[in-house]
């Protein structure tokens, strides 16, 4: 009988020369039919309005349409494929996996696919970084794991309210709608936003507020008219905020300020981490260690949804079925997402990754001198990039010039006014540089006034 490891390389060889022809041929008639879509999609779709073309292959950082012209994708499903479309080492054991009769869906059943997940994720990604939790499955995505982390935190402290922070983004669901910033979101539920304190995040409204000085005063202070929360739930990056980025002294400040006055630290990971930083876990490089983390988006590696929590031991105090969710056990993605985690013990891998990072802001900082007059500053850090443009109509511009020429960029912020830099952690510098291009042609075109 063949070995497993045979059985894979043989399914690898088979993936990428399936996946070396994925350039369709052009159609004869370039336009595309989108009639399914416009008559019979809702109307809260959104990326289609952005797009307006029919996708059907992908491949690394390239993804094409019915027409076979190419597209960069400085998108990558907002972050859900940080190691690019159908990246072979981790699709060829999910081809594998997928034609052995395997299991695929197993609520929180024991099931080889998981624990082999569970072993390599603690060997290669905690264990390293000298971290220890408790793994909680919660659902699919990542809405349900910051659901899943604030109930945690409120049954393990018995206090009711959370502290969270302005122009955060947390998610859909009623919970995570509650703790996010975006005025836009605030009526989606249809309730009001009870037990939530908003406070200003680091550098907000300016350099010299000290936010984190001021948490802990009304922390400490029984006069604040602030209670106590169970917990307070930040990004160490806010993306959809607009690519505002913590620093480090501020992360260890909150830190402290957590532990000092017995409140949960909830790190909201699910866009910032598992690589896109550059490091696995974007606070890192701040050198704290969360009560509880919550990972979804590229965690499975491969698009297909999978999310989990991270507890600190002492704090997992759920008691068996007290949290539940049908879509636990997508084994599918524990299979891609093992492959992923394995990926972070190869040193070539990372210094790519690391080198990769520097390339992305050496090309912003150039765009940001060459269009003063277009462009206020470079945001974000490492993979998780954006440019602050001085007006949204010159965003607006800017993407659809990209988009014309072969570009997938898109913008967030509370004004719409910055442009989110995302390409797969796992870029070639060939089409990293074909998509910066391409940007600087939009930007060329919106600096001579067109």
């Amino acid at each position: 009988m063949e070995s497993r490891g045979t059985t894979l390389e043989s399914t690898k060889r088979i993936f990428i020369t399936f996946a070396s022809n994925a350039t369709p041929t052009r159609r004869g008639n370039p336009r595309m039919n989108t009639d399914a879509f416009t008559n019979h999609e809702s109307n809260v779709r959104r990326y289609g309005r952005s797009f307006p073309t029919v996708f059907t292959k992908a491949l690394g950082a390239t993804i094409w349409d019915e027409t076979g012209k190419p597209h960069i994708d400085f998108v990558v499903g907002s972050g859900a494929l940080n190691y690019g479309h159908n990246n072979p080492t981790i699709m060829a054991p999910a081809i594998e996996y997928l034609v052995g009769d395997n299991i695929i869906l197993s609520l929180d059943m024991y099931t080889a696919a998981k624990r082999d997940f569970i072993e390599v994720f603690v060997d290669s990604i905690l264990k390293p970084r000298g971290l220890s939790y408790k793994i909680q499955f919660p659902g699919p995505t990542g809405t349900n794991a910051n659901e899943a982390a604030l109930a945690l935190a409120r049954k393990y402290t018995g206090r009711s309210s959370v502290m969270a922070f302005t122009n955060a983004f947390h998610g859909m669901s009623l919970g995570s709608l509650a703790v996010s910033g975006s005025a836009s979101t605030k009526e989606l539920g249809g309730v009001a936003r009870h037990d939530v304190i908003r406070v200003p995040y680091d550098s907000y409204p300016n350099q010299t507020f000290d936010s984190a000085g001021y948490i802990d005063c009304v922390l400490g202070d029984p006069g604040s008219g602030i209670e106590k929360p169970a917990a307070i739930i930040l990004e160490t990056i806010q993306a959809e905020g607009g690519m505002n980025v913590a620093s480090a002294a501020w992360l260890s400040e909150i830190q402290r300020i957590c532990r000092k006055h017995g409140v949960v630290l909830i790190v909201d990971d699910i866009q910032a981490g598992a690589g896109r930083t550059g490091n696995f876990f974007s606070f890192e490089f701040a050198k704290i260690e969360p009560d509880i983390v919550c990972l979804s988006k590229s965690l499975s590696g491969s698009g297909s949804p999978l999310s989990i929590v991270l507890i600190r031991p002492d704090i997992d105090v759920w008691n068996p079925g007290e949290h539940s969710g049908t879509f636990r056990g997508n084994n599918l993605a524990f299979v891609t997402a093992e492959a992923m985690c394995k990926m972070w013990s190869d040193a070539q891998f990372t210094a790519d990754v690391e080198r990769t990072a520097v390339n992305v802001q050496k090309h912003l900082d150039r765009l940001v001198a060459k269009f003063p007059t277009c462009i206020e500053q470079k945001r974000g850090r490492g993979l998780m990039a954006g440019l602050k443009f001085r007006s949204q109509a010159v965003v607006t511009r800017v993407h659809d010039v990209a988009f014309e020429n072969g570009l997938l960029i898109e913008s967030s912020g509370p004004d719409r006014d910055v442009i989110k830099v995302l390409p797969p952690i796992t870029i070639t510098d060939e089409e990293l540089d074909h998509g910066i291009a391409i940007l600087d042609h939009a930007l060329q075109e919106q600096a001579n006034g067109h």
